[in-house]
């Protein structure tokens, strides 16, 4: 996946933790999403958005690969800059 306009980092946390029912700080960057309860459901519907949103080139395998924040938050361009 190539291209792809940024999204914030705050903003890929804040989804990842609407779906998951819990506060976005409690998302860590490291953290399995798997394990914290993400099904591949759910991760189709943040595939989907994140691709109304400009993602247009994101694949489900790419999140699945490494379900991780720190790991999307880079494939996404949605690096924290600070």
């Amino acid at each position: 996946m190539s291209d792809t306009p940024a999204l914030s980092a705050d903003r890929v946390r804040a989804d990842i933790a609407a779906l998951l029912g819990c506060d976005p700080a409690e998302v860590t960057a490291e953290e399995n999403l798997f394990d914290r309860g993400l099904d591949s459901v759910r991760m189709m519907s943040l595939v989907e958005k994140w691709r109304g949103e400009g993602a247009d080139g994101l694949e489900f395998p790419d999140l699945a690969e490494q379900p991780e924040l720190g790991h999307w938050t880079k494939l996404l361009g949605a690096e924290d800059k600070a």
